[in-house]
């Protein structure tokens, strides 16, 4: 229902103006639905208003569909809510034994918490403060403590032939090199090592050498602009770990966006999140969702403020910089796209002309041709703006 502020100067007038461009709108997103692609596929779409809180257009919108990379909506909208903005991923080294004269004899812990934005410079960090911390040479061990998530390399539902990066807690330039690459950058800072590498939990009673933090808005960046699925898959699992004081699983991941889903009004049981990027064929959501999502985001401004740099801007970059590159959604829609094979989605924000701000979900499915849904998805995008 349009909603009369008298603050923003709403008159008489203003509602009319609104409910002319209101059917302006409807009648242009009617008549896509005659749109040729659509007698052979599958459309789950809603369109809603934030400024006066009403859906504008809906179709199939409780129609389940896989999301693509979509679901990365999901993943971060989750992890804003339950582990808040200020939230950080922790690489720790410590170590256990006797440290004397520069010599540690007992075994250093690389303790990983799935940070997928560790580098070789990082690492050359990790290396120069090992020993300004006083360890010149160890003899022992280097332990990779992995226990931060279970075993599973790849996503519940990956397709086996895909070459996707492997799900590893300790990573550098999102490969699983880490022991590798720290052990050359540990010889280069002048520190000498006779070891063995193993796996193990950090026990109790270690001393911490350092603790190295990525914030969330690092990983929220390359995730969303660039839809980098091994930066969801972490961020899945950090929201495993907040449901979980040990190892997390997936099934603790799922289950916290299920709780999410059900503070938001809706039935939990009709959703299935089997991983954070979208790759699953497990996965299935629908448009109303993700608008629902998006409008929780719109409404809590600690979650909008630092999702909403990170989407994909229309014509300028990320996923979008070469889609709807002219006239009115150019630099105006900020949306998540997705595709897998067969699917096509796009959910986000856009600004009509009449200054109201809405958000949308579009979910193609059926696809012979990718590139026909996206090109629906631009003309749903130019209705709504134009």
């Amino acid at each position: 229902m349009f909603t009369d502020h008298g603050s923003h100067g709403y008159g008489v007038s203003s509602r009319d103006a609104y409910h002319s461009w209101l059917d302006g709108a409807r009648n242009r997103l009617e008549g896509l639905m005659g749109d040729r692609l659509l007698g052979s596929t599958q459309l789950g779409m809603m369109v809603y208003d934030l400024t006066t809180n009403e859906v504008v257009f809906s179709r199939n919108a409780r129609q389940r569909q896989r999301p693509a990379s979509v679901m990365k909506l999901v993943t971060s909208i989750t992890a804003l809510d339950l582990l808040g903005p200020d939230y950080g991923y922790h690489t720790s080294i410590c170590y256990r034994g006797n440290l004397d004269g520069g010599t540690l004899r007992g075994d250093l812990y690389c303790v990983g918490g799935f940070d997928p934005t560790l580098t070789r410079d990082d690492l050359r960090f990790f290396a120069d403060s090992i020993r300004r911390f006083g360890i010149h040479a160890i003899e022992g061990r280097i332990v990779l403590d992995m226990t931060m998530k279970d075993t599973l390399a790849y996503g519940s539902g990956w397709c086996w032939d895909d070459d996707n990066d492997r799900l590893c807690p300790l990573l550098v330039d999102k490969k699983d090199q880490f022991a590798s690459v720290l052990m050359t950058q540990m010889r280069d800072a002048g520190i000498s090592l006779n070891v063995t590498l193993g796996k193990g939990r950090l026990p109790h009673g270690c001393t911490e050498v350092l603790r190295y933090r990525s914030s969330i808005d690092k990983v929220l960046g390359q995730m969303m602009k660039k839809s980098d699925n091994l930066y969801a898959e972490s961020m899945f699992y950090q929201i495993a770990k907040a449901s979980s004081p040990q190892s997390a699983h997936a099934s603790d991941a799922s289950g916290a966006m299920k709780r999410l889903v059900y503070k938001l009004g809706l039935d939990p049981v009709e959703y299935t999140f089997a991983d954070g990027s979208g790759l699953s064929h497990y996965s299935y959501i629908t448009a109303e969702l993700i608008v629902r999502l998006l409008r929780h985001a719109w409404e809590h401004r600690e979650i909008y403020d630092h999702l909403y740099p990170t989407l994909p801007v229309a014509g300028v970059d990320g996923t979008l910089e070469k889609r709807m590159t002219q006239g009115v959604c150019r630099g105006n829609v900020h949306a998540k796209t997705g595709t897998v094979s067969g699917v096509s989605t796009l959910g986000g924000f856009c600004q009509a002309s009449n200054g109201h701000t809405l958000c949308f979900a579009i979910l193609n499915q059926g696809l012979v041709r990718v590139s026909d849904g996206r090109t629906f998805q631009d003309k749903v995008c130019e209705a709504l703006c134009q």
